[in-house]
């Protein structure tokens, strides 16, 4: 179920997010009244519900004593939720204590996805992310405090040709510091916003497909993780790669130097298939 508690995204400037630009998507609030009257709805309509995703972008944004409020409602009027979880900009946790974010856990926030993006602070500057690599980190280790578990993602490509090695290289040094429970990547797309894009960061030079293969080579290589869910397969994505880091940092590698050597073994979606 996704139960919408604000709107938008309180910072809504990162050049490459097309999400949230339109002007009914400015950031707001949702009044605590009407989140829990769209609760008592769910509730009487969808019967079961296991799962629950605190939407728009930025559910964060809310202070702790807001997102403490939506979870005591969910846990009255929906009792079979197991799991609720939310994006979180590392900017939302400056004023919420690893204390506080634990005792959200307690009343069933047990997973944030955080856009990292990358961990090399121009390419971040240049998409105006409004992060460095330093708070991305303090953010990451403030929750890894507690028992709520990290999804991170990364962007394949963000740095450009000129930032490509050196993107893979931070990404991965910021993933082994921090040990995310998942990790993800996708592929930079444009569907609207590249110009924007593009005058932000002048320097920007597109990564072929073979390219876009050999930064993930370099990022895989460097990491250094304990037991982190490794995903690589939104529909942006041209290699398909999953496992379980680092124990099967081998086999993925094998499959990207595998692609790189054309092997006809291993599937990269076309232009017309990565559904974009």
């Amino acid at each position: 179920m996704i139960l919408q508690v604000t709107n938008g995204c309180s910072w809504n400037n990162c050049t490459f997010c097309e999400m949230y630009t339109a002007p009914q998507k400015k950031f707001r609030p949702k009044p605590q009244s009407d989140i829990e009257e769209e609760i008592k709805r769910c509730a009487a309509s969808l019967g079961t519900v296991r799962r629950v995703f605190l939407a728009d972008g930025d559910a964060m944004a809310l202070s702790f004593k807001r997102l403490k409020d939506i979870l005591l409602a969910i846990k009255k009027y929906l009792p079979s939720v197991s799991r609720v979880s939310s994006y979180c900009l590392p900017r939302n946790l400056k004023n919420k204590s690893a204390e506080e974010l634990q005792e959200l856990y307690q009343l069933g926030l047990t997973l944030l996805y955080v856009g990292a993006e990358s961990g090399n602070d121009y390419v971040l500057e240049q998409v105006d992310k409004g992060e460095t690599y330093q708070t991305t980190l303090d953010a990451l280790l403030k929750i890894k405090k507690t028992d709520i578990k990290t999804s991170v993602m990364f962007i394949n490509g963000i740095g450009g040709d000129k930032y490509s090695e050196q993107h893979a290289l931070d990404s991965a040094r910021l993933a082994n510091e921090t040990q995310p429970d998942y990790l993800a990547t996708l592929v930079l797309f444009f569907r609207e916003a590249e110009q924007k894009f593009r005058q932000g960061f002048p320097e920007f030079s597109e990564l072929s497909q073979r390219r876009l293969i050999e930064e993930m080579q370099i990022f895989i290589s460097n990491l250094e993780l304990e037991k982190s869910i490794f995903r690589s397969d939104h529909a942006s994505n041209y290699l398909v790669l999953k496992g379980v880091l680092n124990k099967d940092k081998d086999k993925l590698l094998y499959m990207i130097d595998a692609a790189l050597n054309q092997d006809s073994s291993v599937f990269l979606r076309s232009e017309s298939s990565r559904g974009l």
